[in-house]
C-alpha cells in the first residue's frame, strides 16, 4: 500500500487525455487477463447474477464495439430500449443482456480474438470524441442518479466497468488481480474523490494493497480500514457497506 497521506482534494482530476491513457493501460490488463484463461474458467459464474466469465467477455466486447461505431451504439440502443419498456427492465441491463446474448454464439477462441480487435477501436472511438461532444449533458437513467456529461461516461466510467469486470474474473477464476500502484491507484483514488465528493462528510479512509492509500477528507469524521478493491466492490453494489460505505459510485 502507498503509505502517503493524500487529502481527497488533492486528488487531480482525469482529464482527457489522463483519462485515455488510463483506458488504454486497463485494455491491455484486460487482454492478458483474457489470454492467461483457461478452458475451465469460462463458465466459472461471477458476481454478476446470472453471468459465467464468458457472459461478462461477451459483455465487455459488445460494449467495445459500441464505443468504436457510433452506428452500432445506435443499433444496440434501439434494441435495447423497446426491449426495456417493453419488460419493465432497467435500459442498461437491456443493453447489456443483449450484448450478452449477441456474443453467446462464439467459441473461446473466437471470444478472445474479437476482444483482442475490438479494444484498440473502442479507445480510439474513445480518444476521437470531441471537447464539445464530452461536454453533452444527458440522463442516465435509474439506477444511476442525477446528469451525467458525455465525457464522465466515455472517459471514467467506461474504465472503471472493464476494471471491475477485470475483478470479477480473478474472483471466479480463483486468481489473484494484478494491481500496480501507477495503474490501479489511479483508477481507486479517481473513485476515492468521487465518492467523497458525492457524500460531502469528513472521513480518513485507510485502502490496503498495491492500489490503495490513506486518504483524508476534512477534520475528524469516521475512519475506514478495508482492502482497495473490496471498497471499489462495495461502492458498486456487488457488497455491502455500512455508514459512508453505503454511498454507492457508478462503475
Amino acid at each position: 500500500m502507498n503509505s502517503t497521506v493524500t487529502a481527497v482534494n488533492d486528488i487531480p482530476a482525469l482529464d482527457h487525455e489522463a483519462a485515455m491513457a488510463v483506458a488504454e493501460a486497463e485494455y491491455t490488463c484486460l487482454l492478458e487477463t483474457v489470454e492467461s484463461l483457461e478452458p475451465r474458467d469460462w463458465a466459472c459464474p461471477t458476481d454478476c447474477a446470472g453471468w459465467d466469465v464468458k457472459a461478462v467477455l461477451g459483455h465487455l466486447l459488445g460494449m467495445m464495439e459500441l464505443l468504436a461505431d457510433g452506428s452500432e451504439f445506435g443499433r444496440q440502443l434501439s434494441i435495447a430500449g423497446p426491449r426495456a419498456a417493453a419488460t419493465g427492465a432497467l435500459r442498461i441491463d437491456a443493453l447489456t443482456a443483449l450484448q450478452v446474448e449477441e456474443h453467446a454464439h462464439l467459441t473461446t477462441t473466437e471470444l478472445v480474438a474479437a476482444l483482442r480487435e475490438a479494444a484498440p477501436a473502442a479507445l480510439a472511438g474513445r480518444s476521437t470524441t470531441t471537447a464539445e461532444e464530452r461536454a453533452v449533458v444527458y440522463t442516465p437513467g435509474p439506477p444511476f442518479d442525477g446528469d451525467w456529461t458525455r465525457g464522465y461516461l466515455f472517459d471514467i466510467i467506461h474504465t472503471r466497468d472493464p476494471w471491475l469486470h477485470r475483478v470479477d474474473i480473478a474472483r471466479a477464476t480463483g486468481r489473484d488481480v494484478i494491481l500496480t500502484p501507477g495503474h490501479d491507484g489511479r483508477i481507486v483514488a479517481d473513485v476515492v474523490a468521487e465518492w467523497a465528493g458525492r457524500h460531502g462528510q469528513p472521513f480518513t479512509l485507510v485502502l490496503d494493497g498495491p492500489a490503495g492509500g490513506t486518504f483524508l477528507a476534512g477534520g475528524g469524521g469516521d475512519r475506514y480500514e478495508l482492502d482497495a478493491v473490496e471498497f471499489c466492490r462495495i461502492l458498486s453494489g456487488r457488497s455491502g457497506g455500512s455508514g459512508l460505505l453505503s454511498q454507492e459510485v457508478p462503475f
